[in-house]
């Protein structure tokens, strides 16, 4: 009976293992979303900070143009380039060093790796969604890129060689492919 029981409690154990190692986590965006699950603009690097207990990273690039970051503990990253008076006026999610973690809680009801790019041009076709390959060169070799237009703001979803989302990008104008 012992025999039977040890390759019973080795499959409970390794279950549990990876259940834990691969669950889902929720990002706590919450109260920077509004009732339809979209980012609220604008915001500050204070009531981001706040909202999601995280300090704020600032730092410039090499233009001196300034942002601010919040990696969190799930894997997500928010990053954003800082306006007038340090106004939050776009913002982009990534998973830091493209993690394969999935993570949920995101502005449209977004699922970073598990979204995939037929769901999402089917649920962002109303908005008149247009899909582009991404090339060799670009982050996401083979993926694509979904923009669309909603209210004020254009997102932008890119998807790796899989078609699963990796990163969402909410800003007030695209951004031109060449910029850095």
């Amino acid at each position: 009976m012992k025999t039977k029981s040890l390759p019973f409690l080795l499959t409970l154990f390794f279950q549990l293992v990876s259940t834990i190692a691969f669950s889902q986590k929720t990002a706590t965006l919450n109260s920077l979303l509004d009732k339809n699950a979209e980012f609220i603009f604008p915001q500050t690097p204070d009531k981001i900070s706040k909202a999601l207990n995280i300090k704020t990273v600032f730092y410039e690039d090499a233009n001196e143009e300034k942002y601010a970051k919040w990696p969190m503990k799930t894997g997500l990253e928010l990053y954003c380039s800082l306006g007038k008076d340090n106004a939050v006026n776009e913002m982009f999610f990534v998973t830091s060093d493209n993690k394969p973690v999935v993570v949920e809680g995101l502005p449209f009801g977004l699922i970073i790796n598990k979204s995939t790019l037929q769901d999402s041009k089917t649920k962002f076709s109303k908005y008149n969604a247009k899909t582009q390959k991404l090339g060799a060169g670009s982050e996401f070799p083979g993926g694509s890129k979904l923009t669309f237009k909603k209210g004020k703001r254009y997102a932008t979803l890119f998807f790796d060689h899989k078609n699963l989302l990796k990163s969402l990008g909410l800003t007030t104008e695209l951004i031109d492919p060449a910029a850095n």
